[in-house]
Order: C-alpha cells, then structure tokens, then sequence
C-alpha cells in the first residue's frame, strides 16, 4: 500500500458523528454535560443495599505495578519513619508526636485513572476544536482538571463480558462489539438506559495482577474495536463516560486496519466521553454474579492535577 493510499484516523472518522460545539466552544468536560442533577439522582435512586465497592488498584506495589508500554511503575518513598526518630534524622514535635511521611512519584497515566479530553488527538486537533499546541508544556485546554472539578456520577451499570462469554478473563486481542454489550446487558438482566455510565470487565487488570498476563512490547489487550456503527450508537446512547479493567478501554490494535487506540479518537477526542481506565471489577463482577443486581450509584473524581493530562481516581459504586 502506497502513502497516499495508507489509511489514517483522519480518514477513517471521516464520517463519524463529532460532538465539538455542542456545549460551546470553550467546553473541557465533554459529554459530562449529560449527567445531569435528575441523571445523579437517578443514579442513587438505583443504589438499594448502600453497599460500597472501591474501584481503584493499588500502586507503588512490591511487584511493580502494571503499566503501558513505554511508561515505568509508580515508585514509593519513606521520608520520616520511626527509624528516622531512632537514628536523630527527626525529633519529635512540641508534645512528643512523631510522624510518619512519604513521596510517591509516577505517571499521570497509570494506576487507576481518568484521562482528560485532550489526552490524545489526530490532525493537530484536540477534543471540541482546541490546537494540539495547547498541551505545549502543560494542558492549558481539555486537561484533567474541569473534569476532576465536576466530578463523574450517575447510573452506573457493570457489563461484565469476561463472565458472559464464559471466561475468567478474555484472551489476548479478543474483541467486542456494542453489539456484545447489549446482549451481555440483557443476559444479566439489566437495561442500558441512555446516559448510562458503563463498567466493562474483560478480568484483565486481575490477570496482569496475578501474573497470569503480562505488559511486553507486543501487548495487546482485549477490548471494544471500533466500527462506524459503534461510535454512532455511544453517540446516540448519549454515553458520558466508560470504564474498564484494561490499561487503555480498548483493544490495543484494530484488527483490520492496524491502527492504534481508534476509540481514544472517535469517542474521546471526537464525542467528549470519557475514558476511565485500569479500575478493579473483579470483586464487584463477583457480588453482581452472586445477587444478579449490575447497576448502582458510581462516582467519581481524579486528582486535580494542574495542567495535567490524567488524574489517579479511586471510583466507588455503590450497590
């Protein structure tokens, strides 16, 4: 295939619905716009237990922590500790109080996270029209903090594909469809309404922790693949935002084209949804299994982290 011929996002999204404008130019949040005050009240209207499951995995562990290719774990320090005390580095404040104190450093993009709209583009163009220059040094447009100053919460529904298909976890670049997400929805009894918040588990994030799946340089994680007729239906649907137990909510690679992380163009960059991504569902998938209630109250908000294209978020959905 020549160049000239080579397919593109620019190509490809040609024709894909786009939402830039829709709430003005300056908008940063996207389809956020949908959750509205009666979208979070009917999100807590469909918590009935008040039972809590925290979404978020832990960093800095002692094995390292999973990460994207070309990104390295979060690492920990301990700055003050008793140790410190012993070996007269700290004294003890007026009164006697000792104290513990540590450093964390690591990427935006890692852990449990969302990413901000302008996280990633084509054709030099960001989410609702911004440059790609804006993100020159810092993002000054479609970064994480208006999204982690609104906060995320609605009707949240769990669509757990990994347990619908029969599988503890899906393979090594399998695919779905939102096709797959309706019938996984219907299988497990519960409605899609639009502006629903959707929580789809692949059981990936548990493998990689368990050591069952590695991050190597040819990783390519299960995950929806685009198609026109997908983008159309998150269009319509009015989805807000998507969370999922993989490190980027998608398949690494489209199989037909080859192309890269397509639906952080067609539905982040172009629609304003957005993407939570590495959350932990296994734990929640199990106690959905067990009482055959997928939806509740999900909430969320990353860190605000100036200028800062992500934010770590610990979600909680409550039952």
């Amino acid at each position: 295939m020549s160049t000239t011929d080579a397919i593109t996002l620019k190509r490809l999204l040609a024709d894909a619905p786009n939402r830039w404008g829709r709430w003005g130019a300056e908008d940063e949040i996207g389809a956020l716009n949908y959750l509205t005050a009666e979208e979070v009240m009917r999100g807590m209207a469909s918590a009935r237990q008040g039972r809590t499951f925290t979404l978020g995995v832990p960093i800095a562990t002692h094995d390292g922590d999973a990460v994207f290719p070309g990104r390295w774990p979060a690492k920990h320090f301990m700055v003050a500790d008793k140790a410190g005390f012993e070996n007269g580095h700290w004294h003890p404040l007026p009164g006697g109080l000792e104290f513990a104190d540590d450093y964390v450093t690591g990427f935006a993009q890692a852990g449990t996270h969302c990413d901000g709209l302008g996280h990633m583009w084509f054709d030099d163009t960001l989410w609702n029209g911004f440059p790609a220059s804006s993100t020159n040094g810092g993002m000054t447009k479609a970064g994480i903090m208006p999204i982690a100053e609104r906060g995320i919460a609605g009707r949240g529904i769990l669509l757990d594909i990994a347990r619908f298909r029969g599988k503890s976890v899906l393979d090594r670049a399998e695919t779905f469809s939102h096709h797959d997400l309706m019938e996984c929805a219907r299988a497990q009894g519960v409605e899609i309404l639009p502006r629903s918040i959707l929580l789809i588990r692949t059981g990936w994030v548990g493998a990689l922790a368990a050591g069952l799946q590695r991050v190597a340089e040819d990783y390519w994680e299960p995950g929806l693949t685009f198609s026109p007729d997908l983008a159309r239906w998150f269009d319509e649907m009015q989805i807000p935002c998507f969370v999922t137990d993989t490190l980027a909510n998608e398949t690494t690679y489209e199989p037909g084209t080859g192309l890269m992380l397509v639906l952080h163009a067609a539905l982040m960059r172009n629609l304003g949804i957005v993407f939570t991504e590495m959350a932990a569902l296994d734990a929640l998938a199990a106690d959905c299994a067990a009482d055959r209630h997928y939806e509740g109250f999900y909430c969320a908000a990353p860190i605000k982290v100036s200028k800062g294209t992500g934010g770590a978020a610990n979600p909680v959905f409550i039952k």
